[in-house]
């Protein structure tokens, strides 16, 4: 039985319902999306009718300011800077990710099921899709943190931004040959996906430059309000692609304004989860049941060869581009979970016209799809963070300094200051500071001075005393040959590691050149490992995950009970 209701009245009781069934999911150890799409197909014409067509097609504004938000909050975790280590094993990742996934998805339906091409590369396509509001809040709850999650996360943003791109391409052929008189020209389609990420840029530029100044919350929310609502609304009106240009708002955010969280998607957090509620509903509500019987076994054959094709892209994209066995064995799984972009992508083919003969068929593979992803997804990314070594290292330790972003294994010379200049170059890249490189490098520079900081057994440990905040910065650089400085024993040096102490903090100081001389400096095997290390990734996984470093590389909040 239908319900006569007010736009508000639908909006209060959906947010309602999604709030109780987000709820019980949880309790029931699953992803809120998951009830909430399975409340939304039991609100639906096909079970209890609560609303008719004319009620949800009301809703429209609002799904399309979700799908907006979303993808401005999967823009925003694309900083390149803070990427550009790992920027080569993305590449390949996300590479082998665009060509395995949908390749093996599309050439299955077509040799085993009767559906048309049209519906299978829109499906092959929307694969490629990870869902970061799932991924983020498993790496958030198990308290994860490390090279293997700093990947996770941006293959997520950036497998998201392929995704879409690919499924634009997709939609356009598949419209081209469903029906010809609506479509998009094949010529037209680079400058509508050209156009549509720099409405995206330009907007992202301009919400920037506006809040230079901007400091009271409600003002800088009214700003990022407006800078979505007119990607949404001129996106729409040009013919380009929300979810493109939503992408570059967001993209352009992370890099120009990087360090104010203020701006964007973040000033929605309150109520981010009822608009996702309303979201995750209203693609369940259209769900036909009848239609499950073709769908579902579909679902099921895109579901099993999603899952192989993202865990060989992670196993042989990760091997060709040398990262170590973790990565290899479990990054394709860690990108199982999949929901949001999938239930957007679909909803824009459903609310589509012209694809009125694959609506239903097409909304229930995806939706039985997403199901399955997000009962098994965050299951394996769970599995995939424990086994990664990451899982539950989100605790300050001593040498958390020091990560795969800031560690060299190129450190060159051919003279002490050279190196010296080198490191706090990668220091001032990796961190924001309030210092320029020279007056680093001059106040590192004054304190060798006095004693030079060669410590022998291949080590160096140039230091300086400076406000940068609470957390000591700092780099590590490796030179495999060695480098040829006036040290105690004679020996090369192999291993030099800035260290910026904060004026405050003299004590942690000692604390770090204690566990770096005592763990290095008296290990053979250890400098061995060390000074012919290979990458970045090795080095870190070394310092962090290695059992040889447990003792020295301490958890800061056991302090007391390790002094002890």
């Amino acid at each position: 039985m239908f319900v006569e209701a007010n736009i508000l009245l639908i909006v209060a009781i959906i947010l309602v319902v999604g709030s109780i069934s987000g709820a019980v999911a949880r309790l029931l150890h699953l992803p809120s999306v998951t009830g909430q799409i399975i409340a939304g197909v039991l609100m639906g014409s096909s079970v209890f009718s609560v609303f008719d067509d004319q009620n949800i097609l009301t809703l429209s504004p609002l799904v399309d300011f979700a799908m907006g938000l979303m993808a401005v909050a999967i823009g925003s975790h694309l900083n390149f800077r803070r990427l550009r280590v790992a920027r080569q094993r993305l590449a390949i990742l996300i590479l082998f990710e665009a060509v395995f996934t949908p390749a093996l998805v599309f050439g299955v339906l077509m040799l085993f099921t009767s559906i048309g091409w049209e519906t299978a590369i829109l499906l092959a396509t929307i694969a490629i899709s990870t869902a970061p509001a799932t991924v983020l809040a498993i790496v958030k709850e198990t308290a994860s943190k490390g090279a293997f999650v700093t990947t996770l996360i941006a293959a997520v943003a950036l497998n998201n931004l392929v995704c879409i791109i690919l499924f634009e391409l997709a939609r356009t052929f598949a419209r081209t040959a469903i029906a010809p008189e609506a479509a998009i020209k094949a010529s037209l389609l680079a400058p509508m996906i050209g156009g549509s990420l720099l409405l995206g840029f330009g907007l992202g530029a301009l919400l920037v430059l506006t809040t230079l100044r901007v400091v009271r919350t409600e003002r800088l929310s009214v700003l990022s309000l407006i800078a979505i609502l007119l990607t949404t609304g001129l996106a729409t009106h040009f013919g380009l692609s929300v979810m493109l240009s939503c992408l570059g708002l967001g993209v352009t955010l992370a890099n120009l304004s990087p360090d104010k969280e203020e701006i964007g998607h973040r000033v929605f957090e309150s109520f981010e989860y009822g608009i996702f509620a309303i979201f995750f509903i209203v693609a369940g509500m259209q769900l036909h049941l009848n239609s499950l019987a073709l769908g579902g076994v579909l679902a099921v054959i895109v579901f099993a060869c999603r899952l192989v094709g993202k865990v060989a892209a992670g196993y042989f994209g990760m091997k060709l581009a040398d990262a170590t066995p973790r990565f290899r064995r479990w990054i394709g799984l860690a990108l199982t979970p999949q929901a949001g972009l999938a239930v957007g992508l679909m909803l824009l083919v459903t609310e589509d016209r012209a694809f009125d003969q694959i609506h239903e068929m097409f909304l229930a593979v995806v939706l039985a799809m997403v199901l399955m992803n997000e009962l098994i997804g965050p299951i394996l990314t769970r599995m995939s963070l424990k086994r990664s070594g990451d899982f539950g290292r989100d605790r300050a330790r001593i040498l958390d300094f020091l990560s795969e972003n800031n560690i060299t294994t190129e450190l060159k010379g051919p003279e002490k200051k050279d190196s010296i200049r080198q490191l706090v170059e990668l220091t001032i890249r990796v961190n924001k500071l309030k210092y320029s490189a020279d007056e680093l490098y001059d106040a590192v520079m004054k304190g060798e001075s006095l004693s030079s900081n060669c410590v022998g057994e291949g080590l160096a440990f140039p230091h300086a005393r400076m406000d940068v905040g609470d957390k000591i910065v700092g780099a590590m650089g490796i030179n495999r040959e060695g480098l040829f400085f006036e040290t105690p024993d004679d020996r090369p040096v192999h291993c030099m590691v800035l260290i910026i102490t904060p004026t405050s903090m003299p004590e942690r100081h000692l604390e770090v050149l204690q566990a770096l001389s005592s763990s290095i400096g008296r290990d053979r095997n250890i400098q061995q490992q060390l000074y012919h290390i290979d990458s970045p990734a090795h080095a870190d996984e070394l310092l962090h995950l290695d059992d040889q470093f447990e003792d020295w590389n301490y958890y800061l909040d056991d302090d007391s009970d390790h002094r002890k």
